[in-house]
């Protein structure tokens, strides 16, 4: 088989198996293989009942104490078994998994693998997975691959299909150079790519990674450095003089720019001033001001008579963009349109003629904006809102729906300036580095368990007094299918805790988008009370009401994730606050934890994430997912970031159109970053 043969040929892959690894993206054999495991299982020895701890993946060997019973809640069957051995007893619980007490007999003895997690101050298993004696003996000390999965598609299919893959493919091809591979002690890729799947031992899996991220890095340094040579100090056909209108929407707010905000937006006029195309980068904190910079820049290209376009990562952040931005541009004849995926066909029509006629001066939305049928007349700026959502390539794709317009990308991933200037190499930068005034500075604690029933009492009375409360669960690690349940379980148990009347909603990502925007919708409307939620809602909604956030299991998360995360909060005039919640309070955990707890200055913590991190963190700390990365993470890798940077920059433009006429998995590899074809 080759890299590009169809998921198909794969022996053991039919038509049905097909369309759910199509689900996860996977069409190509060279597409499972680069479809990496999301965490590894790391199979320990037996513990007993007695020493064990909250939020660990444990191992225990014991007998049932009483018979299983099934309850309902809701929509959810949840089976619970106490098991004791010779020092104590603990309750296991099965999310859905019914037929689990018909499987469970007295008197004999199982070994369970499970999570633990501490309920009502009692600790319990979930979803622990029996093992019969062989299993157990054959699995300790392994690292057995975890990846994403889809309803019908379990781990052991997918990792089947892996093994056949490496055994069937010829993987001899590396596009990196030797003496990079030499220089920076990488293994060669085939090597990696067996590894990173099926690793023998912790630092074989290390050393997989490292080359696997470094390579994420390479391609991508060379993608960039191709479009700055392409895109830089470009003639612009939209050449914009002074906005009046601009001006005159400044004098009506009730507040007036901070100076980071003024130098931005004074960056950004001479930028569309000059005669060239701009590609400038405003990197802001959360909640530091960067949308109404955005708003003047696409008033000012309207006013000069060319259309604007903003590109929001999340439907219900578009309505609200759009909603912001029709208030306060409508007075000064602006028209504004909003162009999403959940509009009607017609609905589309109608928008699409509007903007080819022009009759629209400034158009928010997602990525519906790229697709083909959306055609622009006279698209002067482009503007990505949080871009890192987006990747190169969508930000490319928005880019070519002009003829070179001036693009604006906004973000507010706090990252250090150092690694800014790598990743954003063909992009000019503005840094929005303060606060609007008045804005309270979030209040922060970190705590362990044994704090929740206070932390309930004060979510109540936050409630009370009008406000709305966000709870973040992290996603399952260990369990396959388990996000929902986790928070649907989650906010079951929060009924019973808290008093009746409270409107309590769930949201995850497994949900359809429909759904997904509905709930938050609601909760922007102020029709719920509490928002039990994964990390989706990390980039969404703007809820001035929303004062408290309690973030389960921190130590499950990067500090700038939860930076992120927080930034949901404090949006309002009231004071708001976050509650750092670790499953696990050991002295290291605490200690990294401490730091957002003691500062609200996203770049600060990102620096201290930097330093904090180490090449083993993967094991345990979930991956940010900046720029569309698979493996590589900025934070943990910032040292491979460098070097790899470093790498590019000894190649001269030929040197890299002859490594890409030599190697056309490398040409494809850049394109596939860049959605454009440079060479």
């Amino acid at each position: 088989m080759e890299l590009n043969s169809s998921i198909r040929e794969i022996k053991g892959i039919g038509e049905k198996s097909g369309k759910l690894f199509n689900k996860l993206g996977v069409y190509t054999v060279g597409e499972l293989l680069c479809f990496y495991p999301r965490g590894y299982d790391i199979f320990g020895q037996i513990e007993p009942v007695s020493s064990l701890q909250e939020g660990r993946t444990v191992i225990i060997e014991a007998a049932l104490k009483y018979l299983p019973k099934v309850t309902a809640s809701g929509n959810l069957k949840v089976t619970r078994a106490v098991f004791k051995d010779t020092g104590g007893s603990i309750t296991a619980i099965w999310f859905n998994m019914p037929f689990m007490a018909k499987m469970l007999h007295m008197g004999t003895h199982y070994i369970l693998r499970g999570r633990t997690a501490c309920r009502n101050g009692v600790l319990e298993l979930h979803q622990a997975k029996i093992l019969t004696r062989q299993e157990y003996s054959n699995l300790t000390g392994t690292l057995q691959p975890v990846y994403h999965l889809t309803a019908g598609l379990t781990g052991n299919a997918i990792a089947k299909a892996v093994k056949t893959a490496l055994c069937e493919t010829d993987l001899n091809g590396d596009f990196l150079p030797a003496c990079i591979r030499k220089e920076n002690n990488l293994m060669p890729w085939k090597k990696a790519v067996h590894a990173i799947h099926f690793p023998k031992d912790k630092e074989e899996c290390i050393n997989a990674r490292r080359r696997l991220v470094f390579d994420e890095f390479f391609l991508f340094a060379l993608a960039a450095r191709q479009m700055k040579k392409t895109k830089g100090q470009i003639p612009s056909k939209y050449i914009m003089n002074n906005s009046v209108l601009a001006q005159k929407l400044l004098n009506s707010l009730p507040y007036k720019l901070t100076k980071a905000q003024d130098a931005a937006w004074q960056d950004i006029q001479k930028d569309m001033q000059s005669g060239k195309v701009m590609n400038r980068l405003v990197q802001g904190d959360v909640g530091s001001g960067k949308t109404i910079v955005a708003l003047l820049s696409l008033l000012m290209a309207a006013e000069n008579g060319f259309q604007g376009a903003i590109m929001a990562p999340t439907e219900v952040l578009a309505l609200q963009h759009y909603e912001t931005f029709t208030a306060l541009l409508e007075p000064l004849g602006i028209k504004t349109g909003l162009l999403t995926g959940s509009l009607t066909a017609a609905q589309k029509k109608k928008v699409y003629a509007q903007i080819l006629a022009q009759e629209t001066d400034i158009i928010i939305g997602t990525h519906a904006l790229v697709q083909e049928k959306a055609e622009y007349k006279n698209l002067g700026l482009v503007v990505t809102d949080e871009q890192h959502r987006f990747g190169v390539k969508q930000r490319e794709a928005l880019y070519s729906k002009g003829k070179e317009p001036h693009m604006l990308v906004m973000s507010a991933t706090p990252i250090p300036r150092t690694l800014a200037i790598i990743l954003y190499g063909e992009l000019d930068i503005s840094v929005i580095d303060t606060m609007p005034e008045g804005r309270k500075p979030v209040k922060n604690c970190v705590v362990n368990t044994s704090y929740r029933p206070q932390a309930y009492k004060f979510m109540q009375k936050e409630i009370q007094a009008g406000h709305q409360v966000y709870v973040i669960c992290p996603m399952a690690d260990e369990s396959e299918n388990m996000e929902a349940e986790n928070v649907i379980s989650y906010s079951q148990m929060l009924r019973e805790k808290i008093p009746p009347g409270t409107r309590i909603e769930f949201l995850h990502g497994k949900m359809p988008p429909a759904q997904k925007n509905s709930i938050m919708e609601s909760f922007a409307a102020h029709k719920t009370d509490i928002l039990v939620s994964t990390t989706v809602i990390e980039v969404g909604i703007n809820v001035p009401e929303a004062t408290v956030m309690m973030v389960e299991n921190a130590e499950r998360f990067g500090l700038a994730q939860l930076h992120q995360l927080r930034g949901r909060v404090g949006r309002g005039t009231a004071q708001s606050y976050c509650i750092f919640m670790a499953g696990n309070s050991s002295s290291e955990v605490m200690d990294r934890l401490t730091v957002i707890g003691n500062s609200n200055d996203g770049f600060y913590i990102a620096e201290q994430d930097l330093k904090m991190r180490g090449p083993g963190d993967f094991f345990g700390i979930r991956q940010s997912g900046e720029l569309g990365f698979k493996l590589a993470d900025i934070y943990q890798d910032a040292d491979i970031l460098k070097a790899a940077n470093k790498a590019v920059s000894n190649f001269s433009s030929g040197d890299i159109i002859k490594m890409c006429m030599e190697n056309g998995r490398l040409k494809e590899q850049i394109m596939s970053y860049t959605g454009t074809v440079f060479l």
